[in-house]
């Protein structure tokens, strides 16, 4: 089989057995999972999913435990009613597939979820996080949406985008020194760059791609 020869670098990982906290809610021309903590709260995070999309339980979980720290948290779907990727899908089409699914053009999704939380959450200051796609799409907001306070982009693809590092926002990167797709080179020379026009830019790595969720690093994004 192709996919056992050279697998998708979007690897799944472990899929939760997750139900989730939250609910679903229609915000305008897409859906979305809101989660909110017990006390009233004006920060909010927007989550945004991989290429397996905003059902994925792992990301559900992401969500529920910004929530559980005092945040409001709301993972919409981001491919506006296009299927995610699955698993067992060709890795020979992937990148065919990954093209009509741009992240660099989800600003309308994304001033549509901000208005919710605004309105329907009391949202006054609003992160975004996102994962692998999702990490991309991070970058591409912290480049352009001024409304942001801050991002965190883990092994998000940092190639997409002419202008990659003029950041109007603090930004946190998480890269793995293995990665085939986003090499230990191409991050530290993005890092360089950062240094050079004076952004606010923490890089952190970690040994694999992939990180499973600890509360180690949880508190460490929280923190920044």
């Amino acid at each position: 089989m192709a996919n056992e020869l050279r697998p998708c670098p979007c690897d799944i990982g472990d899929r939760f057995d997750y139900g989730g906290r939250g609910q679903e809610v229609q915000v305008e021309h897409i859906k979305a999972y809101v989660s909110k903590p017990s006390t009233s709260t004006d920060k909010a995070v927007i989550v945004i999913h991989d290429v397996f999309g905003w059902e994925l339980p792992n990301t559900r979980y992401i969500a529920d435990m910004l929530t559980a720290n005092g945040y409001v948290a709301i993972c919409p779907d981001f491919f506006v009613g296009q299927e995610a990727w699955k698993p067992s899908n060709e890795w020979a089409t992937f990148y065919d597939w990954v093209k009509t699914r741009d992240a660099g053009k989800i600003d309308k999704e994304v001033d549509v979820v901000m208005k919710y939380l605004k309105e329907h959450c009391g949202a006054k200051n609003i992160g975004v996080i996102g994962f692998c796609w999702g990490g991309a799409a991070v970058q591409h907001l912290m480049l352009k949406n001024p409304h942001l306070k801050t991002g965190v982009s883990l092994y998000g693809v940092i190639k997409f985008f002419d202008d990659k590092s003029s950041l109007l926002h603090p930004t946190f990167f998480i890269f793995a020194e293995k990665d085939e797709v986003i090499p230990l080179e191409q991050a530290a020379a993005y890092e360089e760059k950062f240094e050079q026009q004076h952004c606010q830019l923490v890089l952190s790595f970690f040994p694999f791609p992939w990180m499973r969720v600890t509360q180690e690093r949880t508190s460490e994004v929280l923190a920044f």
